[in-house]
């Protein structure tokens, strides 16, 4: 099934591609399903390859495996680290 998602970066991910949202159309089970669409374009898209990404649905924090729905929107984001 083919459904319509809006995926937004922030941080450091959204300086990398240049680009703070996008709208995309797919076979998207998952969250990671979106992620591994977006991985497959290669170069600066391999920024959301890190294994310590950080992810929302509808602004809400959740995993990888989090299911997605038409509509949703699905945010990416680097794990922030203090000192």
């Amino acid at each position: 099934m083919t459904i319509h998602v809006q995926v937004q970066f922030f941080a450091r991910f959204r300086e990398t591609l240049g680009i703070e949202s996008e709208n995309l159309e797919g076979s998207f089970a998952t969250v990671d399903a979106v992620r591994q669409y977006l991985l497959q374009r290669g170069g600066v898209w391999e920024v959301l390859s890190e294994q310590s990404i950080m992810c929302a649905r509808n602004q809400e924090l959740c995993s990888l495996s989090e299911p997605v729905e038409p509509g949703d929107e699905v945010a990416f984001f680097p794990t922030v680290t203090g000192g």
